[in-house]
């Protein structure tokens, strides 16, 4: 069997692109489904996407305060058990599913507004939206009321807030590229030297993706 030549895989780089090869930028977003911070974060990162989808791994992470006493979470959201119902449908898409039918669904929940996210109407249309059906692919995660009291769905809200305090998130919605805060969203925009707009998060996430690889 002959053996690929460096001229050939040179070749095969150049064919399919460098960044086939090269090392994506992670972008975290630390939001409540309720938090009307965290919609407005999100609608400035659904206009930067289009730019940066093919550079970046970009993944939610939720804020809660783990409480053991309270029997339907184990722990306790901001805006009430309705945000918690929100934050597990949308973790469990994201474990299940593909970016795309996970922004398709944050994006459709959030155009009801905040109060209706993760309301079970919201989430049905909004899961059909993002090609899922509950019971067919994510009723063991989210459960028959799609509310997420589920063993999984408990234990993937209660490793989010885990997750988020480990990256010392304490406001929705935050931004981070590589695990450093770039960005915050609380009432207002705050400490982003870098700016907010969609611009300015493409510009960094360019500029982390070419730091990264060396471009």
């Amino acid at each position: 069997m002959r053996t690929p030549s460096l001229i050939s895989f040179t070749l095969f780089a150049s064919f399919v692109g460098a960044s086939f090869f090269d090392q994506k930028v992670a972008v975290t977003l630390g939001v409540m489904s309720r938090c009307p911070d965290a919609l407005a974060c999100e609608a400035v990162w659904n206009d930067a996407l289009p730019s940066v989808k093919d550079k970046a791994d970009i993944s939610l992470t939720f804020l809660a305060t783990p409480n053991a006493s309270d029997t339907d979470y184990g722990v306790v959201c901001k805006h009430g058990p309705g945000e918690c119902g929100g934050n597990i449908q949308q973790l469990c898409i994201q474990k299940h599913g593909t970016f795309d039918q996970l922004w398709q669904y944050v994006q459709c929940s959030n155009f009801e507004g905040k109060d209706q996210v993760g309301l079970r109407d919201v989430a049905q249309r909004c899961a059909t939206t993002a090609g899922f059906a509950w019971e067919d692919e994510l009723a063991d995660c989210v459960g028959e009321d799609l509310q997420g009291k589920t063993d999984e769905g408990r234990q993937l809200l209660a490793e989010s807030a885990a997750a988020s305090k480990k990256l010392n998130i304490v406001n929705s919605c935050t931004v981070l590229i590589n695990e450093k805060i770039i960005c915050v969203r609380d009432g207002t925009w705050k400490t982003c030297e870098g700016g907010h707009e969609a611009s300015d998060f493409i510009r960094q996430v360019n500029e982390e993706y070419n730091r990264t690889n060396d471009l």
